[in-house]
């Protein structure tokens, strides 16, 4: 049964770095990020229109490159996570938490008892075809399942003692746009105000020993946020990386033609 890696060098101290799938409907984009050195891939399915099957197709080919998928659900449901989890996904992202006793509900559904409450629909793909036992496979999947929780609006972070105390919560991670929007300050990441409401929550995390996280907009906001203390970050999404790449291309190419005598 394959471990999670993301969650191994976690617990090592180690600082992890992803990259969003959000729009581009192809398994390969997760080996392209893999072999490029990723930790894990956060593949969006709150606000990326990717269906159930495409979502499973991008999972085997993580776990086959060895890259960790974690899944964004697009709402609190048990029926979500759950078949993402039996999908193979080695984490799950818990978009939009305010609520202690919801949340504490939703951490129930991602581990089999006693540690939770989560079905246990197991097929062979899950387990590699391997011949394993009900407590050798709960054990293990209980044990490389990442759960991600999104603290995206003040409310959020006033109760964040409250949501970070509560048990199974893995990573605390930051969504910068939404929660900027929250702040009163749509789209300013690099505001006072923001930062520091962001600074104290990785300040709490260290105190519940939660590992804090942010969701970034493009490898410079994801350098910053490292450097600051985040330990899960992720570094924008695929179609930001292709479309700063191409650009980057294109001024490089048009800077020759110009070159060029007439």
């Amino acid at each position: 049964m394959r471990i999670n890696q993301t969650r191994e060098r976690l617990s090592r101290g180690e600082t992890v770095f992803g990259c969003g799938l959000q729009c581009y409907r192809s398994p390969e984009i997760a080996r392209t990020f893999a072999a490029a050195g990723f930790d894990y891939v956060f593949i969006d399915m709150e606000h990326g229109t990717f269906d159930l099957e495409t979502v499973h197709d991008m999972i085997r080919a993580s776990l086959d490159a060895g890259i960790t998928p974690i899944v964004r659900v697009g709402e609190l449901l048990y029926s979500l996570a759950a078949r993402l989890l039996d999908a193979g996904a080695q984490g799950i992202i818990l978009p939009r938490v305010e609520d202690p006793r919801i949340l504490e509900e939703a951490l129930s559904w991602m581990r089999f008892p006693p540690e939770g409450k989560r079905g246990y629909g197991v097929n062979p793909t899950m387990v590699g075809y391997e011949p394993r036992t009900f407590p050798e496979i709960i054990e293990h999947q209980n044990r490389n399942t990442l759960i991600v929780v999104q603290f995206e609006t003040a409310t959020a972070m006033e109760r964040a003692d409250e949501l970070l105390s509560l048990r199974g919560l893995d990573i605390a991670m930051v969504g910068p746009a939404d929660l900027s929007i929250s702040l009163g300050i749509p789209g300013q990441f690099d505001h006072p105000l923001l930062i520091s409401t962001v600074e104290r929550l990785i300040e709490k995390c260290r105190q519940h020993n939660v590992v804090p996280g942010i969701q970034t907009r493009g490898v410079a906001m994801a350098k910053a946020w490292a450097e600051r203390g985040m330990r899960f970050v992720g570094a924008g999404a695929e179609h930001g990386l292709l479309l700063e790449k191409a650009r980057e291309a294109v001024t490089q190419l048009r800077t020759v033609g110009a070159a060029q005598p007439a």
